[in-house]
């Protein structure tokens, strides 16, 4: 039987690979993480939706804020406002973050035995976030491959997708959007300023519809 975990942060990129991975697998798990950053309203989004798709959920909490601290995501540095401009966004890495996550994902995946790692790493990512570019998946990829009796298959469905893409993808499966959560801030409603809300909107713009959340 083909099993798939899935590291899931409960935003749209996340949520739209899980429902792909559902139409692809027999077996879906999804692990998502609490690593300090400013708010948890993604992590309850993904709780909520994988409560009512019944996939078996981890939360893992990473408690790495000391070390983490100096991104805007984390620390206490503002979210930046605006587009993606390359010197003002690098303040919203997270140290090394995706690396730490796979590792422990790739655990949990060696734990319950499952064949495939998937992470939702799109091609818009790649000029900011170095742990997102091709090298960084295909070296992972190598590595998971060797570091336990148990292989697993490490892979970036999405990698050479942009967002608007994924987008067109995720309404071509009929996803609902409103159970998802890209805005940095963790306020009622997405502030519709920081880079993350901006892109997301551009990425429904190019679809031709609504964003879902505007109705909030």
């Amino acid at each position: 039987m083909s099993s798939v975990l899935v590291v899931y942060s409960g935003g749209l990129d996340s949520y739209t690979l899980l429902n792909k991975a559902i139409k692809n697998f027999n077996h879906v798990e999804a692990i998502t993480f609490n690593y300090g950053q400013k708010h948890s309203k993604e992590i309850e989004y993904a709780k909520s939706n994988c409560t009512e798709l019944n996939i078996k959920h981890e939360v893992v909490n990473l408690e790495l804020e000391s070390i983490l601290a100096d991104s805007a995501l984390v620390g206490k540095t503002d979210i930046p406002e605006g587009n993606y401009d390359k010197e003002k966004m690098k303040q919203t890495i997270v140290p090394n973050r995706n690396m730490i996550m796979i590792s422990v994902a790739a655990s949990l995946a060696i734990k319950n035995q499952i064949d495939h790692l998937w992470y939702a790493a799109h091609s818009g990512d790649h000029e900011i976030y170095p742990d997102c570019r091709p090298e960084f998946i295909d070296r992972m990829t190598a590595v998971l491959e060797i570091c336990d009796y148990h292989k697993i298959k490490f892979e970036a469905p999405f990698q050479n997708l942009s967002k608007s893409q994924i987008v067109e993808a995720g309404l071509s499966m009929n996803l609902d959007y409103s159970k998802t959560w890209t805005c940095y801030e963790g306020k009622e409603k997405p502030c519709s300023k920081c880079s993350a809300c901006l892109e997301r909107a551009l990425s429904f713009k190019a679809n031709n519809t609504e964003d879902p959340l505007n109705d909030i």
